[in-house]
């Protein structure tokens, strides 16, 4: 792996913004992602409010209302879920520029069961108003991202996973609110939102082009506000569209794509994530992805089927064998 996790770029960007802007603040929560570091002039201006999210968003949405910029770090199931009534009233009601830097979205913490992961975090965020929704897909995007919501005046919720992901070559520099062509392709367009599914997105377009099946890539980095004019005109002559995300497939990137094609360019959709029920199985984020067929040959499969092609290659589109674990027969592990 040659890029450092999203999360960890992250904190090294903020770093060097926090050394040049003396309205930035960071508050934490007791993540541990900031240990050891030196802020030099600026560590007066970390602040560990501890396991306690609802008051860490309230207190942000203070400081922002008094001129400050804070950047607020917590795990993103605890800032959609148990903080959120303070991040709807505090920050979203009164549209402070609060950034929430969420780490260990989707499965990215698949080893900690769904206690900690984040299925639900964009369906969340996206419907609260004033706020933008960014889902990063590299160490290199993060930073960029970073550096673009330091200016935004209003909230920003920014997901972000635990370890780190292979770079995504040829993605150009995102800019907010606008859905990147990473592929061309007419018959099926491809439409994905973060790390793991958007080069399962790319994966799958490469076997499919092995099939004749012409496939383009879209990344869809924005969930609010949601680009809905380049979609609409990226899959005018699509036979399929397609949407590939870490998420349960209610409420985020499936849903904003389905209102935009519902509303202003119809077209078949078919929505891959995650089931909308909890994950029964315990493995790292790429095996759970690829038991759900959010992977390449699984993307790959279930377009293959929608279109009716029944012949693929052995072995396209399979899932990772389960095993039951010893004294726990409610959890399964994966061995691929």
């Amino acid at each position: 792996m040659t890029e450092p996790a999203t999360r960890h770029a992250y904190r090294d960007q903020l770093v060097r913004l926090m050394a040049d802007d003396q309205r930035l603040v960071c508050l934490d929560s007791d993540t541990g992602l900031f240990g050891g570091v030196d802020f030099g002039a600026a560590t007066a201006r970390y602040l560990d409010l501890g396991i306690a999210e609802q008051t860490l968003m309230g207190v942000a949405a203070g400081m922002a209302a008094a001129g400050w910029l804070p950047f607020v770090n917590t795990m993103a199931t605890f800032a959609s879920t148990r903080a959120l009534e303070a991040v709807k009233i505090d920050i979203a009601y009164n549209a402070v520029p609060v950034r929430i830097v969420a780490t260990h979205g989707g499965v990215s913490a698949g080893h900690l069961g769904p206690t900690h992961h984040a299925l639900e975090d964009l369906a969340v965020m996206r419907t609260l108003p004033n706020f933008t929704v960014v889902v990063p897909v590299d160490a290199r995007a993060t930073e960029s991202i970073v550096r673009q919501a330091a200016r935004l005046p209003g909230p920003v919720y920014l997901r972000l996973g635990r370890k780190a992901t292979p770079p995504v070559p040829g993605v150009p520099l995102p800019v907010r609110g606008r859905i990147q062509r990473l592929l061309p392709g007419r018959q099926v367009g491809l439409i994905s939102c973060g790390p793991l599914p958007t080069t399962a997105a790319a994966g799958a377009a490469g076997l499919l082009a092995a099939d004749g099946i012409e496939a383009g890539v879209l990344h869809s980095h924005t969930l609010a506000p949601f680009d809905t004019a380049t979609l609409a005109g990226a899959v005018g002559d699509a036979e399929l569209v397609v949407t590939v995300e870490e998420h349960w497939r209610t409420g985020a990137l499936g849903s904003a794509v389905a209102e935009t094609l519902c509303e202003i360019a119809p077209r078949r959709l078919l929505r891959i994530g995650l089931p909308d029920r909890f994950v029964d199985v315990v493995g790292t984020p790429e095996q759970i992805l690829e038991h759900h067929q959010v992977s390449p040959a699984g993307v790959a499969g279930r377009v293959r089927a929608e279109l009716g092609i029944t012949s693929e290659p052995e072995g396209a589109g399979s899932r990772p064998a389960l095993t039951v674990r010893a004294g726990r027969p409610d959890q399964r592990e994966i061995h691929p």
